[in-house]
C-alpha cells in the first residue's frame, strides 16, 4: 500500500496524511485557529482520559501549528470541566476531553443542564476495557477468590472509583450486585489517585485501564484478576474476562472523545473531527495505543457520532431505571 492509500486495518480506517488536508478540514473557516485551543479534562493528570485527551491535542497542534493546552479542572464527578466548556463561547477555541461519564452525568441529572443540548460530539478517541486490580496484600488471585472474600466480610472490603457517578462508579456498583458482595465505594478526583491507593493499600481494588496500571501490572505492585471486556485483551492474554470467571454477562468499557459547546460552528467541528481522527489512525499512533491496550474507534463523522451518543444515552437511561442504581455516597 503507497502512502496515498486508504485500507481496513481489522475494524479501523487507516488514513495516510499525504500532506493534503484530510476530509472535513476544507469547511472551517480560513483564519481558524488563530490562537491557542484549550482542552478541559475535568480529571486531575495522569488518568486514562487526560492522556487521551493530551494525544489528540497533540495531533491538533501538529496539523494547525497552533497550540492545543490541556487544561485539568477535576472535581464533581468531572462535572466542574463540563459546565467550564457548557458556558465557553462556542468559537472553537474551549473544547470538552469526555469519557462515559458525561453520558452519566446526563442520566443523573448531575449537571444543570441537558447534556445532549449543551455539547456537540466532535469525534471519538480511543476506546478501552479495563482490568480489575487489587493490592498484592489482598487474599485473591482470581474473581471467585475475591467474591468468596468479601462475602466472608461484608463491608470490610473497600473499591475506588474516578468520583461519583463515574463509569468506574457504575460499573463497581453493578459488579456488586451481580455478584451479590457488600465493597465500599470511596469516590476520588480521577483514575489515578484511586491506583495510587489501591498501590499504598488504603484501599483494595479499582477498575484501572492500561494506561494507568499497566507499569504497575508488570513490576506486581498491583494484581490484575480480570479484563472487564468481552475478550481478553492481547497485552494481557493470562487475564481471563470477568464475565468468564465468576460473573457472567459482566462487561465495562470506557470511551474517550472531544466534545465543543452547543453553537459552535459545523465548519470547525468537521474539521477537528477530521484532523483528530487521521491523526490518530496514523500507524505509529495506531502501534503506540496497541501496546498500552487502547483501540481507535472507527472514523465517523460529528453527525454519526452524535446518532450514536443519543442511542446509547436512551440505553443508559433503561438500564439505571431497570437496575434502581442511585447516586448515594
Amino acid at each position: 500500500m503507497d502512502r496515498c492509500s486508504s485500507s481496513l486495518l481489522g475494524t479501523v480506517l487507516v488514513v495516510s496524511a499525504c500532506g493534503a488536508s484530510p476530509v472535513g478540514a476544507q469547511d472551517k473557516p480560513p483564519d481558524y485557529p488563530s490562537k491557542p485551543i484549550r482542552i478541559v479534562v475535568g480529571i486531575a493528570p495522569g488518568g486514562g482520559l487526560d492522556t487521551m485527551t493530551r494525544l489528540g491535542a497533540q495531533k491538533l497542534s501538529e496539523r494547525w501549528g497552533k497550540t492545543a493546552v490541556v487544561d485539568n479542572r477535576p472535581g464533581g464527578g468531572t462535572v466542574i470541566g463540563m459546565d467550564i466548556v457548557a458556558q465557553a463561547p462556542p468559537d472553537g477555541y474551549t473544547l470538552l476531553g469526555a469519557s462515559d461519564t458525561l453520558m452519566l452525568n446526563g442520566v443523573f441529572r448531575r449537571a444543570a443542564y441537558d447534556v445532549r443540548k449543551a455539547f456537540i460530539p466532535i469525534v471519538q478517541l480511543t476506546t478501552q476495557p479495563y482490568v480489575l486490580v487489587v493490592n498484592p496484600s489482598l487474599p485473591a488471585r482470581s474473581v471467585k477468590d475475591l467474591i468468596a472474600h468479601a462475602k466472608s466480610k461484608p463491608g470490610a472490603l473497600s473499591y475506588g472509583s474516578q468520583g461519583l457517578g463515574t463509569t468506574g462508579h457504575i460499573g463497581w456498583e453493578r459488579f456488586k450486585f451481580m455478584a451479590g458482595v457488600d465493597i465500599v465505594h470511596v469516590p476520588y478526583k480521577g483514575a489515578a489517585p484511586a491506583v495510587i491507593d489501591v498501590l499504598s493499600g488504603q484501599i483494595q481494588m479499582t477498575f484501572s485501564n492500561t494506561v494507568t496500571s499497566g507499569a504497575h501490572l508488570r513490576s506486581g505492585r498491583l494484581r490484575g484478576l480480570a479484563i472487564t471486556g468481552p475478550r481478553r485483551a492481547p497485552l494481557f492474554p493470562e487475564l481471563p474476562t470477568v464475565s468468564e470467571s465468576g460473573v457472567p454477562g459482566f462487561e465495562l468499557s470506557n470511551s474517550y472523545a472531544y466534545f465543543a459547546p452547543a453553537g459552535t460552528p459545523r465548519g470547525i467541528v468537521r474539521a477537528i473531527n477530521a484532523v483528530v481522527a487521521q491523526g490518530m489512525n496514523s500507524p505509529e499512533t495506531l502501534k503506540a495505543l496497541a501496546a498500552d491496550g487502547s483501540e481507535v474507534v472507527p472514523a465517523a463523522t460529528p453527525e454519526e457520532f452524535k446518532a450514536k451518543f443519543d442511542r446509547e444515552y436512551r440505553e443508559l437511561e433503561k438500564l439505571v431505571g431497570a437496575a434502581n442504581i442511585k447516586l448515594i455516597q
